[in-house]
Formats: structure tokens, C-alpha cells, sequence
């Protein structure tokens, strides 16, 4: 239990933490910053790591002359691509087995439909918008894999779509994340981006769902 409060804490605080850590380590940040965003974005059962609110800060530390915003954007770019294509190939290795699994601590099979019910609806753009909803994040290039999504045409989406999440993200916070109103806010701000986007994923995996039923009732 003391961990998952230790995680929340970094979540909704990551601001402090990642400045105490540019503070004491200098360029180490970077690595730590790579590694975060690999794996969240790499690795299916760890969806519950920072994204955006991690990008947002990165961001703000960049327009306070903490880190170099071009090396950040790079990097990080660099990390959400080669994680899609970590996650695609497993999901593309393991193929329709998963959709035998159970909910575990380790697997999250609702979010695994959720995402699955978004991408059947959607296809391939399903790659791009994902880049900004937690939980389908991680599950969307998983779920591209299962249904055997060609690797080129998963690669244009995974590259357009990790350009345009941590290009905007971190611009949006190096512009807008010394403002005195954002910086006071910021933990409001975290929880909107986590719940928001969870709202509509939700939604259209129900609208997705009754689709379905209704087709199979003919």
C-alpha cells in the first residue's frame, strides 16, 4: 500500500520530484526521462507510469533553463516510438491468445477491450490519438500487434503520433508551465488529464459494445 501512495505522490507531484532530480543529478535526467516513457509506452502492464503530466514538466523545466528543450524532444520522441514498437511486437508474437487472459495484478483485461473496442472502431488512427489517453496509451500498439497490423503502416502512425504527443505536450508546457495559475493548479490539471480522456475512451468502448450487440442480433 505504501508504494501505491509513494506512486500517486510522484504522479500528482511530479514537478517537484523531477526538478529535485535535475538538481542533484544534472544530465542523469535524461536517462530516467527515456526510461519512464519506454516503458509506459512499451510495456502492456505498466499503463499506470506518467505521460502527459511528465511531458508538461519536462516542458516547464525546459523554459526554466533546466533542460535543453531540442535534446528533451528527441529524446523523449525517440522513447515513445521505439516503446510502441516494443509493445506492437509483443502483441503481434503473442496474437488472439490474449484475448484469453484474465484481469491480474499484471494484465488489465478491461483496458485491454477498451482499447480493443477503440481500435475497431477507429483503425489505424486509433495509434495517433491514443498518444494522448492514458491506459490506451499503452494498450493501443498491443492491441495494433494482436490484430497483425502491418509494421509499416503501424510505424507511420507510431512516428506521426509520438512526434505530435511529446512535440505538443512538452511545447505546451515550456510556454505555459511557469504561468503562476498552471503552477498553483498543476495537481487539478494531472487529475483532468488522467480522467478526461479515460471518460471518452470509456464512452467509446460502450458505444463500440452496443455496435457489436446489435450486429450480432442481426
Amino acid at each position: 500500500m505504501e508504494h501505491v501512495m509513494l506512486l500517486v505522490d510522484f504522479i500528482l507531484h511530479v514537478d517537484r520530484y523531477l526538478q529535485a532530480f535535475v538538481t542533484n543529478y544534472g544530465a542523469w535526467v535524461y536517462a530516467l526521462l527515456f526510461l519512464i516513457i519506454f516503458v509506459e509506452t512499451g510495456v502492456v502492464v505498466m499503463p499506470f507510469l506518467p505521460g502527459d503530466s511528465l511531458l508538461f514538466v519536462v516542458g516547464a523545466l525546459c523554459g526554466l533553463g533546466l533542460m535543453d528543450f531540442t535534446a528533451s524532444v528527441g529524446l523523449l520522441w525517440a522513447a515513445a516510438v521505439l516503446g510502441n514498437q516494443s509493445n506492437y511486437t509483443i502483441g503481434k508474437i503473442i496474437g488472439p491468445r490474449v484475448f484469453q487472459w484474465e484481469n491480474s495484478r499484471f494484465f488489465n483485461k478491461n483496458a485491454f477491450n477498451q482499447a480493443h473496442a477503440f481500435y475497431e472502431k477507429y483503425g489505424g488512427i486509433t495509434i495517433v490519438v491514443a498518444r494522448f489517453m492514458p491506459f490506451l496509451r499503452t494498450f493501443a500498439p498491443f492491441v495494433a500487434g494482436v490484430a497483425q497490423m502491418t509494421r509499416s503502416k503501424f510505424s507511420f502512425y507510431d512516428v506521426t503520433g509520438g512526434g505530435l504527443w511529446v512535440g505538443g505536450i512538452v511545447t505546451a508546457g515550456y510556454f505555459f508551465g511557469s504561468i503562476p495559475f498552471v503552477k498553483e493548479h498543476l495537481d487539478k490539471i494531472i487529475w483532468a488529464t488522467i480522467l478526461v480522456p479515460g471518460l471518452i475512451v470509456l464512452a467509446g468502448a460502450w458505444q463500440a459494445k452496443r455496435k457489436s450487440a446489435a450486429v450480432a442480433r442481426g
